[in-house]
């Protein structure tokens, strides 16, 4: 009798642990009509330099009307000033876009005071200062930053906006460089960093992501590089188990939305090096901007053909303003600390408040043509749109069990509800956007110039890949590389760390074990890049 009751519970207790298992397996259930998001993320532009002049065919949006102004003085109210233009074609230097530079442009003063002092910060920011920075920056630096693109001269965004919905009100996270603001696209949080922070490049940021909320939910992600793929400044990306989601967006990204393999969340990152062979299509001055434009038709081209299209949705932002000039007050009150760190030390930044407005397009065939979106409905009185507005709407449109990742994503305006103002897909959508023939830039890549910031980072983010950054040259790999060189660098560093993790895979490896590279051969003996010093 003592052995059937015993054979009795083991058996129940076996099914009921049979069952939790198929319960944790179960599939993830989305409930609403988008299965699969894609986000784009350029560089360095402000919603008026790209979008302001199309108010004058779209009286909705908050653009420009040609009356917005800055004088060089802000303290001078009899000193000149600079109307905004619609003559912008290329940008060959790079305005300022530091944290000190953009404070200066916001409040037309860099007082530290905003920060730590007793004085008030301006509510609404006056947005004044543009133009008595770039003054101080460069000769010609003014006219650049208060340029616009007519809307025919980017035509790809100019149809988007027409056929699809326009954020006029999405602002970058972090009143700072790109590298903070492409974490909060994900993370929703900077971990503290307003600027670059080497240690965290080479051991890889901590927070908390988007990705480890999908994974937790049986939902999948992939990420389509070009050249380095800057998502890998996140440690937990870096895992082996995560490694067969990196994909060559050339190889990879065209097959996948034509078989429709697309994952729920994907991520798909730029050309951010601009070569000969295949110039830079990320919009960072001084690329061209055409190269962009042929980069966004081409992702909504695919898109668009896929059999995934009726439950896909395209987000295009810009990850920061890079110093030109937009009208609308940045956002201060109300804005929370992502996770009660404070910046380092001489700024000690609270991220109490966002950054300059950037262009946001959203494209679905659930979208109503030509929609313009203003400031969100919630979920407090001061929400805003902003980069940690996407994994807040990625936890809403795809029902995830996870909590927010911090209080920044809790806090953010969220873009789901716009796909249910239809009961059905459009089946208008364009099947093409048009062409760009003609490039903006009148010379081509310049493979023998030096790096911008964030192509340095990017460098000393591919020495963590392969291992170099253990050399004794880390601290100075990127400063003396040309933009050639770099390419190359980068290329090849990721191809090492992504067949390194695959044959650890192969071979049985943990999958929550993170790649850590040693130094290649090459590297140790100096070869192609023999300027670094070797290791000791």
């Amino acid at each position: 009798m003592v052995l059937r009751e015993l054979l009795l519970l083991l058996f129940f207790s076996h099914l009921i642990i049979s069952s939790q298992s198929l319960e944790f397996t179960k599939p993830h259930k989305i409930k609403g009509p988008i299965k699969t998001l894609v986000v784009l993320v350029m560089e360095n532009r402000s919603f008026d330099h790209v979008l302001g002049w199309l108010k004058s065919t779209q009286p909705g949006i908050d653009g420009l009307t040609g009356q917005e102004s800055n004088r060089v003085n802000t303290s001078d109210p009899n000193s000149h000033q600079v109307f905004v233009t619609d003559d912008a074609l290329y940008v060959d230097s790079d305005p300022g876009h530091s944290f000190q530079a953009i404070r200066e442009q916001i409040f037309g003063s860099d007082y530290t005071g905003l920060e730590t002092g007793p004085d008030p910060v301006p509510d609404p920011a006056p947005m004044n200062g543009f133009v008595q920075q770039a003054e101080n920056m460069s000769e010609g630096m003014t006219r650049t930053v208060m340029s616009g693109f007519k809307p025919e001269v980017l035509p790809v965004y100019t149809s988007l906006v027409t056929e699809f919905a326009v954020l006029d009100r999405w602002f970058a996270s972090v009143p700072a460089s790109t590298q903070p603001n492409r974490f909060y696209v994900h993370s929703a949080t900077s971990h503290g960093a307003s600027s670059n922070v080497r240690k965290d490049l080479i051991n890889g940021f901590p927070q908390r992501t988007i990705f480890d909320s999908l994974d937790e939910n049986n939902l999948k992600f992939g990420i389509y590089y070009q050249n380095i793929p800057a998502t890998l400044f996140f440690k937990s990306l870096r895992k082996l188990k995560h490694i067969n989601k990196f994909h060559n967006y050339a190889l990879k990204f065209k097959m996948h939305a034509k078989m429709g393999l697309l994952p729920n969340y994907v991520v798909i990152e730029q050309r951010y090096f601009d070569v000969d062979i295949l110039p830079a299509n990320d919009d960072h001055p001084s690329h061209d901007m055409a190269y962009g434009q042929r980069f966004v038709k081409e992702v909504y081209e695919t898109l668009r053909a896929s059999p995934q299209w009726k439950e896909c949705a395209l987000l295009i932002t810009y990850d920061e303003h890079g110093g030109f000039y937009d009208h609308v007050p940045t956002p201060i009150t109300g804005v929370p600390n992502p996770d009660g760190i404070v910046g380092p030390d001489p700024f000690y930044f609270r991220f109490n408040r966002l950054g300059v407005r950037v262009p946001t397009i959203l494209v679905s065939p659930w979208i109503e043509k030509g929609l313009v979106i203003h400031e969100p409905n919630g979920p407090t009185p001061h929400s805003q749109f902003e980069h940690s507005s996407i994994p807040a709407t990625v936890k809403k449109l795809f029902n995830l069990k996870s909590n927010f990742l911090t209080k920044r994503d809790a806090w953010a305006g969220t873009f789901d509800s716009y796909f249910n103002l239809r009961d059905t897909p459009r089946d208008d959508c364009p099947e093409k956007l048009p062409e760009v023939e003609k490039a903006l830039r009148p010379w081509g890549p310049r493979e023998g110039a030096s790096l911008s910031e964030f192509q340095v980072e990017l460098i000393q983010l591919a020495s963590q890949l392969n291992g170099d950054h253990v050399l004794n040259g880390y601290p100075h790999i990127g400063n003396t590389m040309t933009v050639g060189e770099a390419n190359q660098y980068a290329e090849d560093a990721v191809s090492r760390f992504l067949e390194a993790g695959r044959t650890a895979l192969r071979l049985g490896a943990n999958g929550s074990t993170v790649v850590t590279m040693r130094p290649s051969l090459t590297s140790r003996t100096g070869g192609d890049y023999g300027q670094y010093p070797q290791s000791q």
